[in-house]
C-alpha cells in the first residue's frame, strides 16, 4: 500500500493504475484531519473516478474544503466545476469568483481561464483589456493556451488598449509576486 501522496503521484502519471484501498483510506483520513492537499486529492479522486466511483457532488464537497483552506489548485477546480455545472449548479459568476482567488495566487491555469471569461463576458463584464491582461500573466506563468489566445484578443484591440493591458499586467504582477 502507498500513502496518499505517493499513491496519487503514481496514478496521475498513469490513469489505468488503480489506487489501492490503503491509499484511499490514507487520503480520506488526512483530508478529514483538515490537510488541504489531501482534501484536494480526495476531490480529484471523486472527480476523475480514480479508486472510487466518479461522483461530482462528492468531488465538489472535498474541493470546496481545500479551496476554503486556500489551496489554489482546488479554487481553480471549483471555478471550472461551477463553469461546467459539475457538482454545482452552473454559475458563471461563482466560477469567476473562484478562478479569481486562484489567479491571485498565481495559478496560471486559472489566469488563462479567467482571460477566457473576460473575453466572452461569462460571469464578468466583457473586457478585452482584462482578458489580454490575464492571458499575458498566464503566458508569463507558462500557460500554452494563454500564449495562443493573447494575440487573438490583441487583434480586436487598439494599440493603446494593448498598451493599457501591458501596464495593468505589470502592475498586477507587482501586487501578486
Amino acid at each position: 500500500g502507498m500513502d496518499c501522496f505517493s499513491g496519487i503521484a503514481a496514478v496521475s502519471g498513469n490513469p489505468e493504475l488503480d489506487l489501492d484501498a490503503l491509499t484511499i483510506a490514507d487520503c480520506k483520513m488526512k483530508a478529514m484531519q483538515g490537510d488541504k492537499f489531501a482534501q484536494f486529492m480526495v476531490g480529484e479522486m471523486y472527480y476523475f473516478g480514480q479508486g472510487v466511483k466518479e461522483d461530482n457532488k462528492e468531488a465538489a464537497m472535498w474541493h470546496m474544503k481545500a479551496a476554503k483552506n486556500g489551496l489554489s489548485q482546488a479554487q481553480h477546480r471549483i471555478g471550472m466545476m461551477y463553469y461546467a455545472g459539475e457538482g454545482f449548479l452552473q454559475d458563471y459568476r461563482k466560477a469567476a469568483e473562484w478562478l479569481t482567488k486562484a489567479a491571485e495566487q498565481n495559478n496560471g491555469d486559472a489566469q488563462a481561464y479567467l482571460g477566457r471569461l473576460y473575453f466572452l463576458g461569462d460571469g464578468v463584464n466583457q473586457n478585452n483589456i482584462k482578458a489580454y491582461m490575464y492571458f499575458n500573466i498566464a503566458s508569463f506563468n507558462g500557460s500554452e493556451i494563454a500564449k495562443k489566445m493573447r494575440p487573438f484578443v490583441g487583434e480586436q484591440m487598439s494599440p493603446s488598449q494593448i498598451e493599457k493591458a501591458q501596464d495593468l499586467s505589470r502592475e498586477w504582477m507587482r501586487e501578486h509576486p
